[in-house]
Protein backbone atom coordinates (compact mmCIF):
# COMPACT_ATOMS: atom_id res chain seq x y z
CA UNK A 1 0.00 0.00 0.00
CA UNK A 2 1.51 3.29 -1.00
CA UNK A 3 1.59 6.66 1.23
CA UNK A 4 -1.83 7.67 -0.99
CA UNK A 5 -3.81 4.56 0.46
CA UNK A 6 -2.43 4.74 3.89
CA UNK A 7 -3.65 8.87 3.54
CA UNK A 8 -7.30 7.41 2.72
CA UNK A 9 -7.60 5.00 4.69
CA UNK A 10 -6.64 6.80 7.99
CA UNK A 11 -9.07 9.63 6.57
CA UNK A 12 -11.99 6.96 6.29
CA UNK A 13 -11.29 5.65 9.72
CA UNK A 14 -11.20 8.84 11.45
CA UNK A 15 -14.79 9.75 9.51
CA UNK A 16 -16.07 6.75 11.25
CA UNK A 17 -14.93 7.53 14.41
CA UNK A 18 -16.59 11.12 14.64
CA UNK A 19 -20.03 9.72 13.46
CA UNK A 20 -19.93 6.52 15.42
CA UNK A 21 -19.56 9.78 19.03
CA UNK A 22 -22.26 11.37 17.47
CA UNK A 23 -24.89 8.56 17.09
CA UNK A 24 -26.97 9.31 19.98
CA UNK A 25 -27.27 6.47 22.95
CA UNK A 26 -28.59 7.54 25.74
CA UNK A 27 -30.95 10.27 26.86
CA UNK A 28 -31.32 13.38 25.23
CA UNK A 29 -29.61 16.92 27.18
CA UNK A 30 -31.75 18.95 29.24
CA UNK A 31 -31.28 21.53 27.34
CA UNK A 32 -32.98 20.03 24.11
CA UNK A 33 -36.29 19.08 25.63
CA UNK A 34 -39.01 21.28 25.03
CA UNK A 35 -40.32 22.57 28.67
CA UNK A 36 -43.55 24.59 27.37
CA UNK A 37 -45.38 27.16 29.25
CA UNK A 38 -48.87 25.13 28.51
CA UNK A 39 -47.89 22.28 31.09
CA UNK A 40 -45.71 23.71 34.00
CA UNK A 41 -46.36 27.67 33.81
CA UNK A 42 -49.94 28.96 34.54
CA UNK A 43 -50.32 33.21 34.86
CA UNK A 44 -48.92 34.64 37.86
CA UNK A 45 -51.28 35.30 41.19
CA UNK A 46 -50.53 39.11 42.61
CA UNK A 47 -48.50 38.10 45.83
CA UNK A 48 -47.40 40.35 48.59
CA UNK A 49 -49.17 42.70 51.04
CA UNK A 50 -48.90 45.71 48.52
CA UNK A 51 -49.25 46.78 44.96
CA UNK A 52 -47.92 49.12 43.25
CA UNK A 53 -50.45 50.23 40.43
CA UNK A 54 -49.29 50.61 36.40
CA UNK A 55 -50.26 52.36 34.02
CA UNK A 56 -52.61 50.08 32.14
CA UNK A 57 -54.38 48.28 35.62
CA UNK A 58 -57.95 48.86 36.58
CA UNK A 59 -59.35 47.80 40.18
CA UNK A 60 -60.49 44.82 38.02
CA UNK A 61 -57.45 43.43 36.41
CA UNK A 62 -55.28 44.09 39.88
CA UNK A 63 -58.46 41.96 42.03
CA UNK A 64 -58.48 39.51 39.56
CA UNK A 65 -54.70 39.18 39.51
CA UNK A 66 -54.82 39.20 43.39
CA UNK A 67 -57.41 36.53 43.75
CA UNK A 68 -60.01 38.55 44.72
CA UNK A 69 -63.30 40.89 44.10
CA UNK A 70 -62.94 43.90 42.80
CA UNK A 71 -65.56 44.66 45.66
CA UNK A 72 -63.45 43.17 48.37
CA UNK A 73 -60.23 45.31 46.71
CA UNK A 74 -62.17 48.51 47.20
CA UNK A 75 -63.23 47.88 50.38
CA UNK A 76 -59.63 47.52 51.54
CA UNK A 77 -58.06 50.35 50.11
CA UNK A 78 -61.68 52.61 50.77
CA UNK A 79 -62.09 53.33 46.85
CA UNK A 80 -65.60 54.29 45.82
CA UNK A 81 -67.30 54.23 42.55
CA UNK A 82 -66.08 54.65 39.82
CA UNK A 83 -63.06 52.53 41.03
CA UNK A 84 -60.28 55.23 39.53
CA UNK A 85 -56.97 54.31 40.36
CA UNK A 86 -53.62 56.37 39.30
CA UNK A 87 -50.32 54.86 37.96
CA UNK A 88 -47.56 55.05 40.97
CA UNK A 89 -50.58 54.24 43.92
CA UNK A 90 -49.64 51.46 46.35
CA UNK A 91 -53.09 49.49 47.18
CA UNK A 92 -53.11 46.86 50.14
CA UNK A 93 -54.10 43.56 49.25
CA UNK A 94 -55.01 42.03 52.79
CA UNK A 95 -57.43 43.26 55.44
CA UNK A 96 -55.62 45.09 58.10
CA UNK A 97 -56.04 43.71 61.73
CA UNK A 98 -58.46 46.38 64.00
CA UNK A 99 -55.90 47.87 66.49
CA UNK A 100 -56.80 46.69 70.10
CA UNK A 101 -56.70 49.49 72.91
CA UNK A 102 -55.52 48.74 76.40
CA UNK A 103 -57.96 50.45 78.69
CA UNK A 104 -56.66 50.74 82.81
CA UNK A 105 -58.62 49.49 85.80
CA UNK A 106 -59.31 52.65 86.86
CA UNK A 107 -60.59 54.27 83.52
CA UNK A 108 -63.11 50.76 82.86
CA UNK A 109 -64.58 52.03 86.53
CA UNK A 110 -65.39 55.48 85.93
CA UNK A 111 -67.41 54.44 82.45
CA UNK A 112 -69.12 51.30 84.27
CA UNK A 113 -70.41 53.98 86.81
CA UNK A 114 -71.51 56.66 84.32
CA UNK A 115 -73.12 53.84 82.72
CA UNK A 116 -75.18 52.72 85.86
CA UNK A 117 -76.06 56.12 86.34
CA UNK A 118 -77.43 56.73 82.82
CA UNK A 119 -79.61 53.39 83.07
CA UNK A 120 -81.01 54.49 87.09
CA UNK A 121 -82.15 57.68 85.00
CA UNK A 122 -83.59 56.10 82.24
CA UNK A 123 -85.47 53.61 84.29
CA UNK A 124 -86.74 56.11 86.82
CA UNK A 125 -88.04 58.28 83.79
CA UNK A 126 -89.93 55.33 81.76
CA UNK A 127 -91.78 54.66 85.81
CA UNK A 128 -93.25 58.47 86.00
CA UNK A 129 -96.50 58.18 84.47
CA UNK A 130 -97.42 60.95 82.41
CA UNK A 131 -101.43 62.28 81.65
CA UNK A 132 -102.67 61.65 78.44
CA UNK A 133 -103.79 64.53 75.75
CA UNK A 134 -107.48 64.64 75.41
CA UNK A 135 -108.40 64.61 71.67
CA UNK A 136 -111.34 65.17 69.58
CA UNK A 137 -109.73 64.71 66.00
CA UNK A 138 -110.79 60.99 64.65
CA UNK A 139 -107.79 58.80 63.61
CA UNK A 140 -107.46 58.30 59.97
CA UNK A 141 -106.64 55.22 58.62
CA UNK A 142 -103.12 55.31 57.34
CA UNK A 143 -102.21 52.86 54.58
CA UNK A 144 -98.59 51.93 54.36
CA UNK A 145 -97.05 51.29 51.53
CA UNK A 146 -93.13 49.26 51.48
CA UNK A 147 -90.60 51.33 49.82
CA UNK A 148 -89.78 49.12 46.46
CA UNK A 149 -86.80 47.44 46.26
CA UNK A 150 -83.76 49.24 44.25
CA UNK A 151 -83.62 46.37 41.19
CA UNK A 152 -80.00 45.54 40.71
CA UNK A 153 -78.59 45.99 37.15
CA UNK A 154 -77.31 42.85 37.44
CA UNK A 155 -79.16 39.33 37.90
CA UNK A 156 -77.33 37.22 40.41
CA UNK A 157 -77.04 33.94 38.82
CA UNK A 158 -76.22 33.67 34.83
CA UNK A 159 -79.20 31.28 33.58
CA UNK A 160 -77.15 30.19 30.48
CA UNK A 161 -72.92 29.80 29.70
CA UNK A 162 -72.19 29.64 26.03
CA UNK A 163 -68.68 27.66 25.28
CA UNK A 164 -66.10 30.86 24.44
CA UNK A 165 -64.02 29.19 21.22
CA UNK A 166 -64.38 26.27 19.20
CA UNK A 167 -61.52 23.45 19.40
CA UNK A 168 -60.27 20.86 22.02
CA UNK A 169 -59.64 21.42 26.06
CA UNK A 170 -56.08 20.70 26.56
CA UNK A 171 -55.50 21.86 29.61
CA UNK A 172 -58.31 21.05 31.87
CA UNK A 173 -59.06 22.87 35.46
CA UNK A 174 -57.15 22.48 38.52
CA UNK A 175 -58.36 23.22 42.05
CA UNK A 176 -54.44 23.27 43.46
CA UNK A 177 -52.91 26.00 44.36
CA UNK A 178 -50.05 26.43 41.33
CA UNK A 179 -52.78 24.31 39.41
CA UNK A 180 -54.49 26.13 35.88
CA UNK A 181 -57.25 28.55 37.00
CA UNK A 182 -59.52 27.55 33.92
CA UNK A 183 -59.37 25.44 31.02
CA UNK A 184 -57.40 25.81 27.64
CA UNK A 185 -58.97 25.94 24.33
CA UNK A 186 -56.51 24.79 21.37
CA UNK A 187 -57.66 26.06 18.12
CA UNK A 188 -56.66 27.48 14.82
CA UNK A 189 -54.89 31.16 15.24
CA UNK A 190 -57.69 33.75 14.51
CA UNK A 191 -60.68 31.67 15.13
CA UNK A 192 -63.37 33.42 17.00
CA UNK A 193 -63.24 34.14 20.47
CA UNK A 194 -66.97 35.06 21.84
CA UNK A 195 -68.84 36.70 24.96
CA UNK A 196 -69.34 33.27 27.19
CA UNK A 197 -72.61 35.19 28.77
CA UNK A 198 -73.82 39.05 28.48
CA UNK A 199 -71.99 41.81 30.47
CA UNK A 200 -69.84 44.73 30.50
CA UNK A 201 -66.37 44.78 29.77
CA UNK A 202 -64.07 45.75 32.63
CA UNK A 203 -60.21 45.17 31.64
CA UNK A 204 -58.97 45.01 27.86
CA UNK A 205 -54.84 44.94 27.72
CA UNK A 206 -51.88 43.13 28.35
CA UNK A 207 -50.74 43.94 31.61
CA UNK A 208 -51.49 41.09 33.34
CA UNK A 209 -48.59 38.44 33.51
CA UNK A 210 -49.05 35.65 31.79
CA UNK A 211 -51.96 36.62 30.48
CA UNK A 212 -50.95 37.62 26.85
CA UNK A 213 -53.97 39.86 25.35
CA UNK A 214 -56.99 39.86 27.69
CA UNK A 215 -60.52 40.69 28.38
CA UNK A 216 -62.38 40.51 31.89
CA UNK A 217 -65.90 40.72 31.73
CA UNK A 218 -68.31 41.51 34.41
CA UNK A 219 -71.55 39.74 34.37
CA UNK A 220 -72.98 40.47 37.64
CA UNK A 221 -72.51 41.56 40.68
CA UNK A 222 -70.63 37.75 41.49
CA UNK A 223 -69.61 36.75 38.10
CA UNK A 224 -66.81 37.14 35.88
CA UNK A 225 -64.83 35.57 32.96
CA UNK A 226 -61.50 36.29 31.68
CA UNK A 227 -60.38 35.26 28.15
CA UNK A 228 -56.46 35.08 27.66
CA UNK A 229 -53.79 34.77 24.97
CA UNK A 230 -55.94 36.36 21.83
CA UNK A 231 -54.42 37.21 18.77
CA UNK A 232 -56.31 40.60 18.85
CA UNK A 233 -58.83 42.35 20.89
CA UNK A 234 -62.43 43.81 19.52
CA UNK A 235 -63.99 45.71 22.48
CA UNK A 236 -62.96 48.42 24.71
CA UNK A 237 -63.56 48.88 28.21
CA UNK A 238 -66.47 49.93 30.13
CA UNK A 239 -68.56 48.35 26.63
CA UNK A 240 -71.78 46.44 26.72
CA UNK A 241 -71.48 43.08 25.56
CA UNK A 242 -73.82 40.68 24.42
CA UNK A 243 -73.48 36.66 24.57
CA UNK A 244 -72.25 35.13 21.85
CA UNK A 245 -70.28 38.78 20.41
CA UNK A 246 -67.24 38.24 18.98
CA UNK A 247 -64.53 39.84 21.00
CA UNK A 248 -61.17 38.88 19.98
CA UNK A 249 -59.50 36.75 17.78
CA UNK A 250 -57.59 33.29 18.96
CA UNK A 251 -53.69 33.64 19.24
CA UNK A 252 -50.84 32.82 21.21
CA UNK A 253 -49.91 35.97 23.36
CA UNK A 254 -47.44 34.66 26.29
CA UNK A 255 -48.05 31.45 25.29
CA UNK A 256 -46.34 28.94 23.52
CA UNK A 257 -49.39 27.17 21.32
CA UNK A 258 -52.67 28.68 19.78
CA UNK A 259 -54.93 28.44 22.53
CA UNK A 260 -57.90 30.52 24.81
CA UNK A 261 -57.60 30.44 28.21
CA UNK A 262 -60.96 30.86 29.55
CA UNK A 263 -61.58 31.76 33.10
CA UNK A 264 -64.98 31.85 35.35
CA UNK A 265 -64.37 34.08 38.83
CA UNK A 266 -67.45 33.88 41.49
CA UNK A 267 -66.87 36.72 43.81
CA UNK A 268 -63.41 36.82 42.87
CA UNK A 269 -62.50 32.74 43.06
CA UNK A 270 -61.89 30.67 40.43
CA UNK A 271 -64.51 28.16 39.60
CA UNK A 272 -64.55 25.44 37.29
CA UNK A 273 -65.50 26.54 34.04
CA UNK A 274 -66.95 22.70 33.09
CA UNK A 275 -69.56 23.41 35.76
CA UNK A 276 -71.37 25.96 34.09
CA UNK A 277 -70.45 25.38 30.14
CA UNK A 278 -72.89 23.11 28.02
CA UNK A 279 -71.89 19.45 27.48
CA UNK A 280 -70.73 19.04 24.47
Amino acid sequence: MGWCGIRIFLAAVMVFTVTSCSTPTGPAPVSSISTSKNTAEYPIKLSGKKYKVKKGDTLYSIAFAAGMSAKELSKINNINPPYIIYPGKWLSLVNKKPSIKVVKKNEVSKKWHKKLDRQNKDTYSKNVIKPKRSTNKQTKNVKIVPSAKKKSNYAKKISKWIWPAKGRVVSAYSATKQGNKGIDIAGLKGSNVVASAAGKVVYAGNALRGYGNLIIIKHNDNYLSAYAHNDSIFVKEKQRIKQGQIIAKMGNTESERVQLHFEIRFRGKSVNPNNYLPKR
